[in-house]
Formats: C-alpha cells, structure tokens, sequence
C-alpha cells in the first residue's frame, strides 16, 4: 500500500464521523420546533406574581424539555433562537413582551438563563444516557430530574436572582426571597419535562439515543495508523 492509499484508507474511515457530526434538514427543522414550542410557553398561563412581574409560565418545562430531548447542541441552538427572536421584536417572551427592553426588566436573568439551563441538562442527559445504558429506568429517570434540577437552579434561578439584584435594585436576600415562589412549580416542571423526554427516547430512538451510541462507538483505526503501515507504505 502507498502513503497516497493509505491517506485515502484514514479519510474514508473519518468521514463517517464527519457525517454524524453535521445537522441535517431533520436537526434544523427539530431546532425550529423546540424554539416555537418555548415560545407557545411563553404565552400559556402565564401567571404574574410578586411585586415585580415576573409571571409563572410554562417555559421551564419546555425549555429543559428541549435540552432532555435534543442535547446540549441543538438546545442552545433552539433556545437560542427564541431568545434572539424576542429581542429583535417578536412578542414572544411572556406577556407578550419583546425587543432589547426586556433585558432592563426584572426577568431578563431568567431569560438569558434558559439558554444556558438547556445546553447543560441536555449535556447532562448525554452523560446519564452513556452512564445508565442497559440499566434500571427509574435510575435513568431519577438521574434525569437530578440534571433538570441543577441546571435549572444553577442556571435559572441563578441568572434570575443576579438579573433582580442588576435591574430591580434588589438585595440579595430579597432576590432570593422573590425567586424561592418559582420552586415548588419547577419541581413539577421539571419532572414532567423528564417523563416526556423518556418517552420521546423510547418513540424516537434517533432522536438522541442512537446519537449517543454513535459517539461512544469507537471509531476503525486508519489503515495508515495500523500496526505495520511504515513497511506496507513503501512503494
């Protein structure tokens, strides 16, 4: 085998890897739907609370849906996508809100959190899908809703206690105090969020189970690499 053979042998080999690492028409139509389904959430119940307005609505549920559902990747990507369409006008944040004014409002920290809240659950739940494969589902389940919860209080919570102390003027105490009405909701939210996302892996394998197993397979070793190849390489 010449070096030339043996370049066309790794490129070959690679290119398979390539391929699954490029989103398709599949992955950009799922990002679309995920960023109308937290925008549809925006505007369901919304229920303002507190003094400052910031309502309780559906969107942790959507929005940690979309990271349980699709990965870290496509959850940015979709997340983010609802977050740059309300800010260039759209009336797609709760109440109706919309443009580059909401990030002076009271909410603008849960706002920027749920971008940050899906890409890390949804990278977590890449890891608790290698971890728990072949193991027990309320395992699987019960690391999931552990996932949801961190990224959820790290991230939204977070974010959205910082963004009332920034914009509202508000102590950290008294930010903390307005964020805890958020919690008990979220719980539930979250655990919803967790029982669809399982039953989307279980209906739509490709969805993200079968992603998952492609990138821990191991991938062949080039020809050029394999034990042997200097002396198969001369002419």
């Amino acid at each position: 085998m010449t070096q030339t053979d043996g370049a066309a042998a790794a490129a070959h080999a690679a290119a398979p890897a390539r391929r699954r690492n490029r989103w398709d028409a599949t992955d950009l139509g799922l990002i679309a739907v995920f960023a109308a389904l937290v925008a549809g959430s925006a505007l369901i119940a919304a229920i303002p609370v507190g003094g400052l307005g910031v309502p309780i609505t559906l969107q942790t549920l959507a929005v940690m849906l979309t990271g349980l559902a699709l990965g870290p990747g496509r959850a940015f990507a979709a997340v983010g996508l609802y977050v740059l369409l309300g800010l260039a006008g759209l009336p797609i944040f709760s109440g109706g809100r919309s443009g580059l004014g909401v990030l002076a409002g009271p909410s603008a920290g849960y706002i920027i959190g749920f971008v940050f809240a899906a890409t890390a659950v949804g990278w977590l739940t890449v890891v608790v899908l290698r971890r728990t494969a072949g193991r027990p589902g309320k395992l699987r389940a019960l690391l999931l809703f552990a996932s949801a919860m961190v990224s959820s209080i790290i991230f939204i919570h977070g974010l959205g206690i910082l963004g009332m102390m920034v914009n509202a003027k508000l102590d950290f105490s008294k930010a903390f105090l307005a964020d805890l009405v958020f919690y008990p909701g979220d719980v539930i939210k979250n655990a919803v969020a967790v029982t669809v996302a399982l039953a989307l892996h279980k209906a739509f394998p490709d969805l993200l189970i079968r992603r998952v197993r492609a990138a821990g397979t191991p991938r062949p070793v080039p020809a050029a690499a394999a034990p042997g190849a200097e002396a198969d390489s001369r002419p």
